[in-house]
């Protein structure tokens, strides 16, 4: 499959999202106060993982664009 700067911008706006919103969530679980440390560990592993995942779809989508850029001067 050839990615497209559409998909480009997909993925990298996946990205941009998931780091804005888990980023809302650190400030939201720094605020939160009186729960047992099992919470705090658990959503502590899943903004990890999400923001490696919002890394690794960035990385894609940075690679898709330059890509797409050299597929688009290639057939000019």
């Amino acid at each position: 499959m050839k990615l497209e700067k559409k998909h480009a911008f997909v993925l990298l706006g996946i990205a941009a999202w998931n780091v804005i919103t888990y980023i809302r969530f650190i400030k939201a679980l720094i605020d939160t106060e009186d729960r047992p440390t099992g919470y705090y560990v658990a959503h502590t592993i899943l903004i990890i993982v999400n923001l490696l995942i919002a890394a690794l779809l960035g990385t894609w989508g940075v690679r898709a664009y330059k890509a797409a850029n050299a597929s688009q001067k290639s057939t000019v």
